[in-house]
């Protein structure tokens, strides 16, 4: 659903789900309880909704009568509730470091229920991947042989995938071109403690027509493989599924009035992410699959006609209303007669996409702590971080409040399980990290709130 924040202009209240639209309704004392006892800003996590959204892309691929591997990008999040909710509904994880690693593996991850994507793999990193025979993506060649250097002599077949570099990413620093996967190849042929599992890649932005051009040249080197006297059993198309943050129209809107003058700097950023994406990221695989590659077959039907699986690593798609964060107002300043800055209590705020010179397009919503006395006139006004940077902010977009913010008022960003709760974090000023809990439903059915830790979930 979507819940109309106190905005006016061209505003962008974020889509909800109804348990977040509840909590802030329904149960909004809660939150003010909440952030008292845990501090602002307050990182909320609904497990749920990850196994939702999961289920969503599996209905989707078991429909198309596709064979998948599922594995949830740990990266987006480092939520231990997130990763286990994954692996609780059949999907694994695609872990992109050491410590991410050891996570999954406390959380019982082994084997074919791990998979390692990312290009910067140290070699503790590979060690411990061959350890819980987890499946390697090699990038670039030297990467294989220091994976080759590394494997005991009595280990057992290694599962890897090679990572390719379509044409249409010749730019990218990261894969390789078809005929660097062909010499990895030639290289394999003679080493029996490394099995081919197939090849995976990883595109920039949201189309699946991209992924359409690259899987018809990823099949290509799949025949090629064969017939160097492989078995190849899978293709790997990363991750890179667009979420709905926002409506469509709203958001189309809104790129087509904003100017100069709706930012404080008087920037407009040259780019954004999709937040008001016209497909789901269940509609948009429904449309990948049922593309046409060669020769008048779908992409479905090549992948089952070839006995492959298809394997993806979805991060924002599967943490897409799986979390919220809760900022305490600690003062609001007048700039002059019609401008206003907000100051949130704790540490910078990760979903500021102010600090990659681009803007989150969402509006904040604000939770008042008492019911106005008098109708106030509106403001607009930017949010503002602790720290004593003029740049230390969460938002150079003005954003208009038909009811002034106080002090001891809450803002909530909602959406913010992708990527948006830790990149940045730190401790800056010695504030400490933000807490970070699951929300589940006690057995009456009221939200309540758990421990966000491995021990707990």
């Amino acid at each position: 659903m979507t819940l109309h924040c106190q905005k006016i202009g061209h505003g962008l209240p974020p889509i909800l789900r109804s348990a977040t639209a509840d909590l802030l309704t329904i149960h909004g004392p809660l939150l003010f309880d909440w952030a008292a006892r845990h501090g602002s800003p307050l990182n909320l996590v609904w497990p749920d909704a990850l196994q939702e959204n999961l289920a969503a892309l599996k209905g989707v691929l078991t429909d198309c009568r596709v064979e998948h591997a599922i594995y949830y990008g740990a990266k987006v999040n480092k939520s231990p509730g997130l990763m286990q909710a994954a692996l609780s509904a059949g999907a694994g994880l695609d872990v992109s470091s050491l410590y991410e690693l050891r996570d999954a593996r406390l959380l019982g991850a082994e084997g074919v229920r791990l998979v390692a994507t990312g290009p910067a793999k140290t070699g503790a990193f590979h060690q411990e991947l061959i350890d819980c025979n987890a499946l390697i993506s090699v990038d670039p060649p030297g990467r294989l042989e220091d994976l080759i250097h590394g494997l005991p002599a009595d280990v057992g077949p290694q599962p890897i995938l090679l990572r390719l570099r379509p044409r249409n990413q010749s730019k990218s620093r990261f894969g390789m071109p078809a005929d660097a996967v062909v010499h990895c190849l030639a290289r394999l042929a003679g080493e029996s403690r490394l099995r081919f599992d197939g090849l995976n890649f990883h595109l920039s932005g949201y189309l699946w027509e991209t992924r359409v051009a690259a899987l018809s040249e990823a099949a290509d080197l799949i025949a090629e493989a064969r017939r160097m006297g492989f078995s190849p059993r899978m293709i790997d198309i990363g991750g890179g599924l667009p979420i709905q943050y926002v409506d469509r129209a709203r958001y189309e809107a809104h790129l087509a009035a904003q100017a100069p003058e709706d930012y404080r700097n008087g920037k407009i950023p040259d780019s954004f992410y999709p937040y008001g994406s016209n497909l789901s990221a269940a509609d948009w695989l429904h449309r990948l699959l049922e593309a046409e590659m060669s020769q008048g077959r779908s992409v479905a039907g090549y992948l089952a006609r070839e006995g492959l699986t298809l394997a993806m690593e979805p991060g924002r798609a599967l943490a897409d209303q799986a979390a919220i964060t809760v900022f305490l107002i600690s003062r609001v300043k007048a700039l002059g007669p019609d401008s206003h800055v907000i100051f949130v209590e704790g540490s910078s705020f990760s979903a500021c996409e102010t600090w990659f010179a681009s803007e989150f397009l969402v509006d904040p919503i604000l939770v008042p702590a008492t019911r106005p006395a008098a109708q106030s006139p509106p403001i607009r006004a930017y949010l503002a971080g602790h720290s004593c940077l003029d740049e230390d902010v969460l938002s150079n977009r003005w954003l208009s409040f038909p009811i002034a913010p106080h002090a001891g008022d809450l803002l909530v960003y909602a959406n913010t399980g992708g990527y948006q709760m830790d990149l940045l974090e730190n401790e800056f000023h010695r504030h400490a990290m933000p807490a970070r809990l699951c929300v589940v439903k006690d057995a009456e059915g009221h939200p309540i709130l758990v421990p966000d830790t491995i021990g707990e979930v």
